[in-house]
């Protein structure tokens, strides 16, 4: 089976659901302020670079041929695996989520499931599946121009988030904190 037939219909579903989000799990006028454009930062940033990651890999500029269909499998199984943390986290926090960064007025801190290990499983589910979709084209530069700039986006947009969270909570966000790891467990 050629990878092509898999990674297209699997990178319909992986957008399609991700503007889903956008359209329904919008915070709304109050979220402008504490988002600080951090979902504008994240959306131009992906665009911008999985448009031209991807034009870069299917012309095979920076290809590594012999290692194609090896990392083509392994992309196709770190998107959907990272589409299925995203998902759990978002099923998670349920009406707590949302796509731009805001705090509902009786919002608690959800500490169970990924939460329990890890503040943000929903941005590396994200980050997991834009690692997917990187190795997918056997590319460094891909790899380099899908990678690099994606996970800064998300960077600003965490520190954006914590310092929300910060601000709410206190000293149990900072409770919370000294017991998780921002995206990999038991490592950052």
């Amino acid at each position: 089976m050629k990878t092509a037939s898999l990674i297209i219909p699997i990178s319909i579903l992986w957008l399609v659901s991700e503007i889903i989000l956008s359209v329904v799990k919008r915070a709304g006028k109050d979220a402008a302020k504490s988002d600080k454009s951090s979902m504008t930062v994240l959306w131009v940033t992906i665009y911008g670079c999985v448009v031209i990651g991807v034009f870069l890999g299917v012309n095979g500029i920076g290809l590594i041929a012999q290692w194609f269909p090896v990392l083509s499998y392994a992309g196709i199984t770190l998107i959907i695996f990272g589409l299925v943390i995203r998902w759990s986290a978002v099923l998670t926090l349920k009406r707590y989520f949302t796509v731009d960064v805001a705090i509902a007025r009786d919002h608690k801190i959800i500490d169970k499931g990924l939460y329990g290990v890890i503040r943000h499983p929903a941005y590396s589910g994200a980050l997991l599946s834009f690692l997917g979709l990187a190795m997918y084209f056997s590319n460094f530069i891909t790899f380099l121009v899908i990678m690099a700039p994606i996970t800064g986006a998300f960077k600003y947009r965490i520190k954006v988030e914590e310092q929300a969270l910060r601000a709410a909570f206190g000293d149990e966000y900072a409770a919370y904190c000294v017991r998780t790891k921002r995206l990999i467990p038991g490592i950052y």
